[in-house]
């Protein structure tokens, strides 16, 4: 019961981080992330917030893991989604709403930040075999269809959702690039180490 409770913590607190940071990388209006700039978008050009975009897209990423690894889809995972998009909306439309920081500088600390939050985020909840987000069991399927690096396999899947998200005018920048090529490397970074910790919560031998 005391391991559930911890992973359940790394889990939440998990969440938290991550959709702290995906919203600091897009207030910070120096470009979104790939994921991130395609929800944009697509709440710009069709309607509908950015969390729900997250939330949706996240549904039709679902059924394609399933497919791809010939199992039932992970339906729970939906739960993650709708924490997530939930989280987002809330920074952006109500902890910060309509915040325009003029500064260069503090723009680009909130976009490290951001950055930094949500490679952190991910290490911590992927502790969880629960209900994983989809975009991130994108990177867990692909890399174990292929036998690559979760670092090769997470910057393959943003670098595409990057070309994608152009096309359909996301919002493109340093910040792009940034955590397309900085994103998988961070969260190879932080995933050990969060890996340790938790195993020395829950008194499990490391491996």
């Amino acid at each position: 019961m005391k391991n559930r409770l911890i992973i359940g913590l790394f889990y939440l607190i998990g969440l938290v981080l991550l959709s702290f940071g995906i919203s600091m990388i897009i207030l910070a209006g120096l470009g979104a992330g790939p994921w991130d700039a395609l929800f944009v978008a697509l709440s710009v050009n069709i309607g509908l917030t950015v969390g729900s975009w997250t939330f949706i897209v996240g549904f039709l990423l679902i059924i394609v893991n399933g497919l791809l690894l010939k199992t039932k889809p992970d339906f729970a995972a939906l739960i993650t989604m709708f924490l997530i998009g939930s989280m987002v909306d809330f920074w952006l439309l109500v902890a910060f709403p309509e915040l325009a920081i003029a500064s260069v500088m503090i723009r680009l600390a909130m976009l490290i930040t951001g950055v930094l939050s949500a490679a952190a985020g991910i290490s911590c909840y992927l502790q969880s075999n629960f209900a994983r987000n989809p975009i991130d069991h994108s990177m867990m399927v692909f890399h174990k269809l292929t036998g690559k690096s979760l670092s090769f396999s997470k910057t393959f899947l943003e670098v595409t959702i990057l070309i994608v998200a152009f096309f359909i005018g996301g919002p493109i920048g340093l910040g792009t690039v940034l955590v397309a090529f900085g994103i998988g490397p961070l969260i190879q970074m932080f995933y050990k180490p969060v890996t340790m910790f938790r195993k020395s919560l829950c008194h499990e031998t490391a491996s």
